[in-house]
């Protein structure tokens, strides 16, 4: 857990480290709601094909994007099994007494497996390459609109970049605490499904002890600071929009624009 990659920015001096993080979070939104057509394998596949370049232009390594992807596996077998089970149209594959598999069952589970995959590296990637504070100001700038109508801009994009980077430490506290109980006996991963469940919750109730420790002490020295969210405020750093992210802009637009028309066309 201490490689935990999700949340996690990486210093690295790139093309995509370089682009204004509006871009970056505004592409990102675009190509989730790519993601989500369906394409098909040929959409998919050219979809992959432009996250791994974006991959390659930030200079992330194969082995960072792996980390990533690995604490979601248990979440993406679980909802690929119970796809498997629940989806019952096309030809029968299988029969196991009650548990019958039909083909499209293992299509819709495969366009699942590629979906979530996508989206860890796309996250990854926009979290990778983009400051927290460069975050915070580029979600505040994109809801400058909403705040004509009293939404709280600012606020909601200092959460988001709260939690986005409190994820590594959270995890980080979650090792320290699985070491603690070890140390004193407990078996995570032994045992019958009540020692299982017993243990789960030795180690939920610490985490959240200390999530809302960290929390206060957060409070406390924002507070301690004079931090008053609803103040005017000028900014030190400003964000410019370049003929970079404008060409950037385009060829995700272009992109997200082939897996739609894909998707409406197979």
């Amino acid at each position: 857990m201490n490689n935990m990659m999700l949340g996690r920015y990486l210093p690295i001096d790139s093309f995509i480290h370089k682009l204004d993080p509006r871009l970056k979070i505004g592409s990102l939104l675009l190509l989730l709601i790519a993601v989500f057509f369906d394409a098909g394998f040929i959409g998919y596949g050219i979809l992959g094909i432009f996250v791994i370049i974006m991959a390659l232009l930030s200079k992330i390594k194969v082995s960072q994007i792996i980390k990533a992807v690995k604490p979601m596996l248990i979440m993406m077998i679980f909802l690929m099994f119970f796809n498997l089970l629940f989806i019952q149209r096309g030809t029968l594959l299988l029969e196991l007494g009650f548990i019958k598999i039909y083909d499209e069952a293992l299509l819709q589970t495969a366009y699942i497996f590629i979906r979530l995959i996508l989206i860890i590296i796309m996250t990854t990637i926009l979290t990778a390459t983009t400051k927290p504070l460069d975050l915070t100001l580029g979600i505040e700038h994109l809801l400058l609109p909403f705040k004509k109508i009293g939404f709280p801009t600012h606020e909601v994009a200092m959460m988001i970049s709260i939690a986005l980077r409190f994820i590594p430490t959270l995890m980080e506290e979650t090792q320290r605490i699985m070491k603690a109980q070890a140390s004193r006996g407990v078996e995570f991963s032994e045992g019958s499904l009540k020692e299982k469940i017993l243990s789960i919750v030795s180690l939920i109730i610490p985490l959240f002890i200390s999530a809302f420790q960290r929390a206060e002490d957060l409070a406390n020295a924002m507070e301690s600071r004079n931090y008053n969210p609803e103040a005017k405020r000028t900014r030190y750093k400003q964000l410019i929009w370049r003929f970079a992210d404008t060409v950037s802009f385009i060829c995700v637009i272009v992109m997200c624009s082939l897996v739609i028309g894909l998707s409406f066309i197979l």
